[in-house]
């Protein structure tokens, strides 16, 4: 058989086992390319129909907004850490809120990288 490495900063790349046929392995290795290939263009497809292209004005909103999540959570998390017997019930739901919505955003920054990265969809770079 084999094995399919994943990792965040790398792309997902096959791996044979030493076990396996070359030839089986090309075969595996070809079906694989194939299948990515499918999974890019139908991601393509989806994401370029409802965002064609983005551009740096975009990015930097979403990453001003990532920011602001941020320092409005830790904010609130400084506040709720200022009495001796901690954050209340309520302040610690209002925690959770501030952190998902932060991590919500950062997370669809993320994403918006890697579409444009991925080619799924365009980047319009600011005139020269």
């Amino acid at each position: 058989m084999s094995r399919i490495i994943a990792s965040r900063r790398t792309s997902d790349h096959f791996e044979p086992d030493e076990d396996v046929d070359p030839k089986v392995q090309r075969q595996l290795r070809g079906q694989l390319e194939q299948i990515d290939y499918t999974a890019y263009a139908a991601n393509r497809k989806v994401l370029s129909a409802t965002l064609s292209s983005v551009d740096l004005e975009q990015f930097q909103r979403l990453a001003a907004a990532t920011a602001l999540a941020r320092t409005r959570w830790v904010a609130a998390a400084l506040v709720a850490s200022e009495t001796p017997q901690g954050p209340t019930s309520e302040q610690t739901r209002a925690l959770t809120q501030l952190r998902t919505a932060y991590e919500e955003l950062a997370h669809a920054y993320d994403a918006m990288r890697r579409m444009v990265e991925r080619g799924y969809v365009g980047f319009t770079a600011p005139p020269a």
